[in-house]
Parts: structure tokens; C-alpha cells; sequence
């Protein structure tokens, strides 16, 4: 019976610093998912992703498109359908012989509905893009190369049993 010391999770000083595990120690995930937090697709520099940042700031403009469209939409509903149920003759609405009453509250419901999921969408955006970031920076030097061969090396472990056989 034996104990044998294992050095599996103490890291070698002496052993030479190869190429890519300088730079592994130098980027940061804290850091590129800080960067992304302060400027979307900031983190996406840091990691030299440049072709995300494009993808971020389109999906930040289409969002931004979406919620713009919906909030006139739905006030133009809102106000229409306040200046049909206000019971003032002066004011009437441009859709009185086009919707009924309980459409325009369906149409107004709607576009509310619509505009808030266009926020919600911006937040998961930007939540992604941070994640994103992140991600990218702890796999920054996985290796990617064409070498992506398996070797096996079948090996027999001698197994010790209690059984005897005379």
C-alpha cells in the first residue's frame, strides 16, 4: 500500500511559457463581458470578433425600428379609441366608419403588446451580446486548427479479485 503524491492541479513555474498561453493569461472574460456592458459589441473587438459588432448594432437598429413602429401605432389607437369613448361630439376620430369600438381596443392592445416584446427583445440583446463576449474570450485560444484526429491506444488494466480459483 502506497500514497503517491499527485501534481495534476498544482501548476509547473518551471516549465516554459508556450505561444497562446501568455495571451490566454492576458484576455479576459471579466473583461470583455465588462467592456460589452459599458458599449454593446465592445467586447467583440477585444476578442478581434469584428464581424459580430455589424450583427449587434442591426439588431439594436431593427428593434429600435419595431418599437418605434408600434408606439405610434398604438397611441394613434389609443387616441382614437379616448376620443371615441369620451362621449364629446367635437372630437372624433379618422377611423369612425372603419373599425368599431372594440376593434380599435383590440388594435391598441396589440401594439402595446407588440411594443413592449420589442423591449424585452433589446434587453435579451444586450444580455446576449455580454454573454457573447464572454464566451468568446474563454475559448480565445481553443484551438481550431485542421489537425482534428483522434488517437486511441487501447491499453490492458490488470483488474485484482478477491475470487480464487484453486
Amino acid at each position: 500500500f502506497s500514497i503517491k503524491q499527485g501534481m495534476s492541479q498544482v501548476p509547473d513555474t518551471t516549465a516554459p511559457i508556450m505561444k497562446g498561453e501568455k495571451t490566454a493569461a492576458l484576455h479576459s472574460p471579466k473583461k470583455a463581458a465588462i467592456m460589452s456592458t459599458i458599449l454593446p459589441g465592445l467586447g467583440q473587438v477585444y476578442n478581434k470578433k469584428y464581424w459580430k459588432v455589424p450583427v449587434i448594432y442591426a439588431g439594436f437598429a431593427g428593434l429600435a425600428y419595431a418599437f418605434r413602429y408600434n408606439q405610434t401605432r398604438y397611441a394613434r389607437y389609443r387616441d382614437a379609441y379616448i376620443y371615441r369613448i369620451d362621449n364629446n361630439p367635437s372630437t372624433v376620430d379618422k377611423y369612425v366608419n372603419l373599425y368599431s369600438d372594440n376593434t380599435l381596443l383590440n388594435l391598441q392592445q396589440s401594439y402595446h403588446r407588440y411594443r413592449d416584446l420589442s423591449l424585452i427583445g433589446a434587453g435579451l440583446l444586450y444580455i446576449l451580446n455580454i454573454v457573447d463576449a464572454s464566451v468568446d474570450a474563454h475559448l480565445f485560444t481553443f484551438d481550431v486548427s485542421d489537425d482534428l484526429s483522434l488517437h486511441i491506444k487501447p491499453d490492458l488494466i490488470p483488474v485484482a479479485s478477491n475470487y480464487y480459483q484453486p
